[in-house]
């Protein structure tokens, strides 16, 4: 089971790493154009915001647990990616972007995979 947290914690990481390295690198405007409707409901703060916290979350999924040092913060960003991909079926479902929020869910069960078995029976 391990090696199935691993996996699935690189996997979310390598996800929302992009997801908030694209948040983060482009204009609101832009990611809009590029199918993001939802950032119209948005500061373009709130979007670098999000991809900041994405971004940070999955920094947080990997380095922790790589390097040692303060490994409750895997768990930890784990929970918080829970926590957004929660607001964002929110957002995608007042938006009535119901397609959206299966992939919201699916991160969200994933994220919640990881941080049961790293707060867990699988703790660093």
């Amino acid at each position: 089971m391990n090696v199935v947290l691993w996996i699935i914690a690189a996997l979310l990481a390598l996800a929302f790493l992009a997801a908030g390295a694209m948040k983060l690198a482009q204009p609101k405007e832009k990611l809009a154009a590029a199918g993001m409707a939802w950032t119209d409901d948005f500061s373009a703060g709130a979007v670098k915001g999000i991809g900041a916290l994405e971004a940070l979350a999955a920094l947080g999924l990997i380095l922790p647990a790589v390097t040692g040092i303060a490994p409750v913060l895997t768990p930890l960003a784990a929970t918080g990616l829970v926590l957004v991909m929660a607001g964002a079926a929110v957002v995608h479902a007042r938006r009535k972007e119901f397609p959206m929020i299966a992939a919201n869910v699916v991160l969200l069960i994933l994220a919640a995979v990881v941080a049961w078995g790293r707060f867990g029976p699988y703790a660093f």
